[in-house]
This record gives C-alpha cells, sequence and structure tokens, in this order.
C-alpha cells in the first residue's frame, strides 16, 4: 500500500490539524487520541511517512526507530502509567482494523484493561 500524504496524521505532522500534543521528538508525536478508549489514551507516531508497523520497520532509520521507542516509554513515565499499568496496540492492516494508514501505537491506560483478547470459545 502507497503512502497517503493527506492522511490524518500527515496532516497534523505538517500543522494542518490541531491536536493535544503530550510530547515531541526529533522523529516522533505523541497526542491524545480525539475519540478516547480509556481515561489515558495517547498515540505517538513517527514523523516518517510509513503507513503500518512493518513498514516502519523495514524502512525506518535506527535513529528513527530509537527515538520512536523512546518517546513511547517517556509519554509512559509522564503520564504515571508505568504502574499500575498500560497497554500498547498497533493495528496492522485490514483483519486488524487499522483506520489509519500510518504507523501508529496506542497508549491505552488509566482503567483495568481487562484481557487483550476473548478466549476463542468464547468469541462465538
Amino acid at each position: 500500500m502507497a503512502y497517503d500524504q493527506n492522511n490524518i496524521f500527515a496532516k497534523i505532522i505538517r500543522g494542518e490539524i490541531p491536536c493535544d500534543k503530550v510530547a515531541e521528538s526529533d522523529h516522533s508525536l505523541a497526542f491524545r487520541d480525539i475519540n478516547p478508549q480509556t481515561p489515558t489514551h495517547v498515540l505517538v507516531i513517527p514523523k516518517g511517512a510509513y503507513v503500518s508497523s512493518d513498514d516502519f520497520a523495514d524502512q525506518a532509520s535506527d535513529a528513527e526507530i530509537a527515538d520512536f521507542f523512546r518517546l513511547l516509554g517517556s509519554v509512559g513515565r509522564t503520564l504515571g502509567a508505568v504502574e499500575p499499568g498500560y497497554r500498547l496496540i498497533s493495528n496492522h492492516g485490514a483483519d486488524a482494523h487499522q483506520e489509519v494508514p500510518h504507523f501508529h501505537m496506542h497508549l491505552l491506560a488509566g482503567t483495568d484493561l481487562g484481557r487483550m483478547i476473548k478466549p476463542r470459545d468464547k468469541q462465538r
């Protein structure tokens, strides 16, 4: 899939759409989700044009990858989410319901998040 320069995250990075910024680094940006699913719901995105986690892992520089994960950890610490805990989610592709074609991770915290997924026999 080709990168869409007009996706909402690209527009946020360019400053065309405002965001509730939590943190920023040379290669990454963290901001609050506009439709939070938990009391703390922050998106962390690389500033580079990467469609998915696979694209990011394959094409990003070592500096971009290190910067992204360092900012992700810093956000968790700054928000006081390390204890009692938080969840990181990155959806990749149609089966995972990736909504924005720009690699991003959701940091979810502030409540008991329950099991990651329902056991298979209970999903029916």
